[in-house]
């Protein structure tokens, strides 16, 4: 088949990382083509460069034959190119309709036409099945609807060439359904859809064929995926053998860490009680928009609670700020790493040190070689990818950033209850199971863990103890002996919950 897309021998450096190394593969027209590898393999700056965000220092990208010299991001969309990052490039304070027609807006004598942007926007948000408003800013939206809107623009572009970067990481069953299905009608239409996800089911369902890198190269290039196993991927993905990604062994959990009476806030609709034992996993399962971000938001002191209480270890606690969290030893690694978790455009040191520092400076004069022993001491432990300490933390994979998230309440003295949402949204299989060791490690010596995710199989893996969430309240819980994958999401749908 005549190749669409050419990648010829694409180089691409950055101090002290060689993301890409001669890199070489094509893609005819109507094809899906998953694009995989660990945090760090290099997709994301393959993508950067086809979408125009980087340049490669040696080689080239054609398209219909055509050599591309891309120096900008406008240069791409120009050539039919559409990215959708795994990080959404959207503007929180415009509208959906402003958004998806950024640089494109209807206009007469140069008066915008704004009615005429929400009818356009409006009619192919309803062609697509994508269920959110033309004129909602994008501020007051779910991270799951932003991840529509930022698809919605394939269609609204008529891209030649869609790249979706772990584009279900934040979608809920159903809304991933209306992503299959836009996929299926752009692969029919002729279009190139590169795919990057680390959910090997979405990639055996929807792509053709694929590439594998490991460290910038190239390991392999599957023309079609029939007789291929999900393990026979890993392998190449990783270059070891992974046994069981889960890892999960039984463990005593000892007295209640954390006790929860009667917690509300604004964006629950009923109060939250549950107690999590020292050394406990607890897994919060939940659709998109069920309650579980929004609960650990308000056990951190990040929103505004309402009502109830918190005990830790038997003693009242009043938390109304993440800062008394921290100094009560209540710990949260947020949903949205790039939002509210890294401190961009500081160092992996920064990000790691930042709420430990008060422990090594005396007076209030910071002890730089103290925070540089312990930046390294959990960079090596956590197995942090970084040419070193100094490196920008926007520069890191996903995975490595949550990492480095980690690492800072590792570093931190005293924690007792560690709260992580979404522990492993958009990290490969590798780093999944080097985040679960740090959990069972924590568990082990002590630290109550709360556990929220959206993927089923996750949550049923790693946790000792399950509760479910359904409409802003808890509509189930879950021994391990009891769990099972149809109980879970009976509980987890609205017309089918348990009170």
């Amino acid at each position: 088949m005549t190749p669409f897309l050419e990648f010829a021998h694409i180089s691409k450096s950055f101090p002290g990382v060689r993301a890409l190394q001669d890199l070489s593969f094509a893609v005819p027209a109507g094809r899906v083509i998953g694009l995989l590898g660990e945090n760090g393999a290099g997709k994301s700056t393959l993508i950067k460069i086809l979408g125009g965000d980087y340049r490669p220092d040696s080689g080239e990208i054609r398209i219909a034959g055509k050599a591309q010299h891309f120096t900008s991001t406008r240069d791409s969309i120009l050539a039919g190119v559409t990215i959708v990052h795994q990080e959404l490039q959207l503007v929180p304070e415009l509208t959906v309709a402003e958004n998806l027609m950024l640089g494109r807006f209807p206009s007469r004598f140069g008066i915008v036409s704004f009615r005429e942007m929400s009818a356009k926007v409006g009619s192919v948000l309803r062609e697509l099945g994508i269920e959110v408003s033309p004129d909602a800013r994008v501020t007051d939206l779910s991270i799951g609807d932003r991840q529509m809107v930022e698809i919605a623009k394939a269609a609204i572009f008529d891209a030649k060439i869609l790249a979706l970067d772990e584009p279900t990481s934040s979608l809920s069953a159903h809304e991933s359904e209306i992503l299959f299905r836009l996929v299926h009608r752009l692969r029919e239409a002729g279009k190139i859809i590169l795919y990057v996800s680390h959910r090997l089911d979405e990639v055996f369902r929807l792509c053709d064929s694929a590439v594998v890198l490991r460290d910038g190269k190239l390991v392999a290039h599957h023309e079609t995926l029939e007789g291929l196993t999900r393990d026979a991927l890993v392998r190449e993905m990783v270059g070891r053998e992974i046994q069981s990604i889960w890892g999960w062994r039984p463990r005593t959990p000892g007295e209640v860490r954390l006790s929860v009476s009667g917690v509300n806030g604004s964006r629950l609709t009923a109060p939250a009680s549950f107690e999590v034992r020292a050394g406990e996993i607890l897994g919060f399962f939940g659709l998109v928009g069920a309650g579980c971000s929004e609960l650990a938001r308000l056990l951190y002191g990040a929103d505004k609670r309402q009502a109830g209480e918190l005990r830790l270890d038997g003693a009242p606690v009043r938390i109304d700020h993440p800062r008394k969290a921290v100094r009560a030893g209540l710990v949260l690694c947020p949903e949205d790493r790039k939002a509210d978790g890294i401190l961009q455009g500081q160092s992996v040191e920064d990000n790691i040190t930042i709420s430990c520092r008060r422990h090594f400076s005396p007076f209030g004069i910071l002890n730089l070689r103290k925070e540089d022993e312990v930046a390294d001491t959990f960079i090596q432990r956590l197995g942090v990818r970084t040419p070193s300490r100094y490196q920008d933390i926007v520069n890191l994979s996903g995975g490595n950033q949550q990492k480095v998230i980690l690492a800072r309440w590792l570093a931190e003295r005293g924690v007792k209850v560690l709260i992580v949402d979404e522990p492993t949204r958009g990290i490969d299989v590798g780093a999944k199971s080097d985040i679960y060791k740090v959990l069972y490690e924590l568990a082990d010596q002590g630290v109550a863990l709360i556990v929220i995710s959206s993927e089923l199989p996750e949550i049923m893996g790693i946790s000792d103890r399950i509760l479910v969430m359904c409409n802003g309240r808890i509509s189930a819980e879950f021994a391990r002996d009891g769990f099972t994958e149809e109980k879970i999401l009976a509980a987890a749908l609205p017309d089918r919950s348990v009170a």
